[in-house]
C-alpha cells in the first residue's frame, strides 16, 4: 500500500484533480457560450420574424382599405356628377347632398385619400390619363386645362389617376 509513492503523494493526486476539474469547468464554460450565442440568434431571428409579420399585417390592412377605397370611388363620381348638375340650384336637397358628399370625402381623406384634381399644374403620366388634347403656348410645357374625372391617392399610392383634358 507504501509501496507506490505517486500514490501517496497529496500534491501529484491535488494537481491531477485540478487540471481535470479546469478542463471540465472550461468544456462547460464553452458549452455555456455556445448555448448563449445559439439562443441570442434565436431570440434575433424571432424578432425580425414579428417585424417581418407585422409588416406585412400592415401592409395587408392598407391594401384591403384601399380595395373598399376603390369601390366608394363610383359613389364619390355620383356625388361630384349630381352637384355639377344642380350648381346653380339651392334647396335642402342640394345642401344635404353636399353635406353627404363632403362627410364621407372627408372621413376617407383623415384615412388617407388624396384627391387628384389641380387645374393648371403639369401634366404627369403617373397621376393624370390625358384623354384630350388642345393646343397651348408655344413653350411647350403640358398643363392640365381641365379634370373631367377626379384621380385619387391611397396612402400615397394611385388609385385611380385622374381623367384630364391637356394643354400645351
Amino acid at each position: 500500500m507504501g509501496d507506490n509513492p505517486v500514490e501517496n503523494d497529496p500534491v501529484t493526486t491535488s494537481d491531477d484533480v485540478v487540471t481535470e476539474v479546469a478542463d471540465e469547468l472550461s468544456e462547460a464554460e464553452r458549452q455555456r457560450d455556445e448555448y448563449l450565442d445559439a439562443l441570442q440568434h434565436l431570440q434575433a431571428d424571432f424578432e425580425n420574424y414579428r417585424k417581418r409579420v407585422a409588416r406585412s399585417s400592415a401592409d395587408a390592412a392598407v391594401r384591403a382599405a384601399g380595395d373598399v377605397v376603390v369601390k366608394l370611388l363610383p359613389v364619390l363620381d355620383a356625388f361630384d356628377l349630381a352637384l355639377a348638375h344642380f350648381v346653380n340650384v339651392t334647396s335642402e336637397e342640394v345642401a344635404a347632398l353636399t353635406q353627404s358628399r363632403g362627410l364621407l370625402l372627408d372621413t376617407l381623406t383623415r384615412d388617407g385619400l388624396e384627391r387628384i384634381d389641380a387645374v393648371g399644374v403639369a401634366f404627369d403620366p403617373q397621376v393624370h390619363d390625358a384623354v384630350a388634347h388642345i393646343e397651348g403656348d408655344v413653350d411647350g410645357e403640358q398643363v392640365i386645362d381641365e379634370v373631367l374625372r377626379a384621380g385619387y391617392r391611397w396612402k400615397g399610392a394611385v388609385l385611380r389617376p385622374a381623367m384630364v383634358r391637356v394643354k400645351g
